[in-house]
């Protein structure tokens, strides 16, 4: 497998991933998705991928579940995740503060995460980084 730096992060990633879009929760459990996830790990890949809208949740906490299950070490693999489309509440979706915050606290919940290393916003940032600072003040 060939890596590549993930930006300026710091990271390097596998060129290819592996993301639990239409599989886990919909069509996998966990069992089948420690099968895949191994499968990719053997030939390289440690990036992996989801969102908290996958299945309503359900895929971050399949792999969340498979990754515990399978041993891995947190520093071996690169996991993204991504927020805007949370729920059915009027602050669930969306680019604010609030769901950014509560989105990816649910999102490290499911996934079985302490952390986050990087953040990456694919919105308009400055207004992201605006709704922040005025909360900081």
């Amino acid at each position: 497998m060939q890596y590549k730096n993930l930006g300026r992060s710091g990271l390097r990633v596998s060129q290819l991933s592996y993301g639990a879009w239409v599989t886990f929760g919909n069509q996998l459990d966990v069992k089948e998705a420690k099968a895949l996830l191994q499968a990719c790990r053997d030939a390289g890949v440690n990036f992996f991928d989801n969102a908290e809208v996958y299945a309503n949740g359900r895929a971050e906490e399949i792999m969340g579940q498979a990754i515990r299950d399978l041993g891995w070490r947190r520093s071996d693999v690169v996991i993204s995740t991504k927020l805007f489309w949370g729920g059915q509440g009027p602050n669930d979706k969306g680019p604010s503060r609030k769901h950014i915050v509560e989105g990816l606290k649910g999102s490290l919940k499911r996934l079985d995460m302490v952390d986050v290393r990087t953040a990456q916003f694919n919105i308009i940032l400055s207004e992201t980084v605006g709704r922040y600072r005025e909360d900081e003040s």
